[in-house]
């Protein structure tokens, strides 16, 4: 493989933001400028390269893109897109759906290279809608495109449900996919689009299009955007539940309850009725953690025993809330995950799991007294608490 083309390989552990890099930009650079001989290869790179090491990884992505639009062709976004197209590899498999995140080669570029791409088709696509659709249809087939359709769908909506109406039915499941994760009123990373979360409706038909679509990474996509909704709208996402649960298909059943897990964990009723979990957890509760002082970076064990009273098999849903101190002094209840089990009768279950102090990108901790609760099926059954040091 020529080393102009090779694409850039990132350690493991490097941070996301690494995935971004030198490398990446190289590869771009070359894939350009052999598609279109009057590309500046050099003047980009330098462009992109200048300060990216100090950005994090959205701010990178933007900053290649303020430099892909220094050199591309700036009064003409038809043939700027079509170079970018030209420069794709090519599109993805059938098969290739989520998992391992595809690679610039000697074919073309794919991967992360893409968003910033898309970055670029965003910006100065929107006086060009359908050209920017257009080309973020390629894109998506190569990574995703679903940062860069969201001022497309904010600017020209009528367009840009039209065009998602058109494409539940791509032979792409990664187009397919698009139309689900792109419309997502609250997707992480992305520009959250204030006209659906007010009010979603615009994309309901969309969702019930694809959430029996043959791939499960397109329906995973709209498990997450009904989760999204329920955030802003829980009756609406009941209502869903209630209308598509009776009599659906494993493959269905799977993606309501998923969709259903926020919802889950903040108790709401109606959803629990449905999911078969309404009725409070009969029997006893022992509840403890394994110490009460630990520092930011430790780990704590939750030691849970049930129970169970009756002579009937009981369906819990058990998760726990960490009622974390903020800089405030205040604090905030944090819910995680514990366990989905049926509990048959006389059948006393030990349960533990161990919960992570370590600092991440998304929580930071404080020092101060932390309570742990436990819910079983939406209702705090115990607790005990923790003094967390810094």
């Amino acid at each position: 493989m020529p080393a102009s083309l090779a694409p850039a390989y990132t350690a493991p552990m490097e941070p996301f933001k690494n995935l971004l890099n030198a490398g990446v930009v190289a590869a771009a650079g070359a894939h350009l400028q052999r598609v279109w001989p009057a590309f500046e290869r050099q003047r980009f790179e330098q462009l992109a390269v200048d300060g990216l090491d100090a950005l994090e990884f959205k701010a990178r992505a933007v900053h290649i893109a303020a430099a892909l639009a220094a050199c591309l062709p700036q009064d003409d976004f038809d043939v700027a897109c079509t170079v970018l197209e030209a420069s794709l590899a090519p599109r993805l498999e059938e098969g290739a759906e989520g998992g391992t995140t595809p690679r610039t080669s000697d074919a073309g570029l794919a991967g992360w290279i893409v968003w910033p791409m898309g970055e670029f088709v965003a910006r100065f696509g929107l006086q060009h809608p359908e050209r920017a659709l257009a080309a973020l249809h390629a894109l998506t087939q190569r990574f995703t495109a679903e940062f860069a359709i969201r001022p497309l769908i904010a600017a020209h909506p009528d367009l840009a449900f039209a065009t998602l109406a058109r494409w539940v039915s791509d032979p792409s499941p990664h187009v397919r996919r698009l139309v689900s994760e792109g419309s997502r009123p609250r997707l992480p990373w992305g520009l959250r689009l204030q006209a659906l979360v007010a009010d979603p409706t615009p994309t309901l038909p969309l969702l019930e299009a694809l959430q029996d679509d043959p791939s499960e990474y397109v329906r995973r996509s709209v498990a997450n955007h009904l989760n999204d909704i329920a955030k802003d709208h829980p009756h609406r996402v009941a209502d869903w539940i209630q209308a598509h649960l009776p009599g659906a298909p494993p493959a269905r059943r799977t993606l309501l309850r998923h969709a259903s897990r926020t919802l889950i964990k903040q108790g709401d009723a109606c959803i629990l009725a449905l999911w078969g979990l309404g009725v409070p957890f009969d029997g006893e509760v022992a509840f403890s953690l394994s110490h009460t002082e630990v520092s930011v970076g430790d780990a704590l064990a939750l030691a849970l025993h049930l129970q169970p009273r009756g002579s009937t098999t009981q369906a819990l849903e058990i998760d726990y809330l960490v009622h974390h101190v903020k800089a405030n002094g205040q604090s905030s209840p944090k819910v995680f995950k514990g366990w989905r089990l049926q509990l048959t009768a006389g059948e006393a279950r030990a349960l533990r799991k161990t919960h992570s102090l370590k600092p991440i990108t998304t929580r930071r901790y404080h020092p101060g007294l932390h309570r742990v609760e436990v819910q079983i099926n939406g209702r705090v059954v115990a607790e005990a608490a923790f003094v967390l040091r810094a």
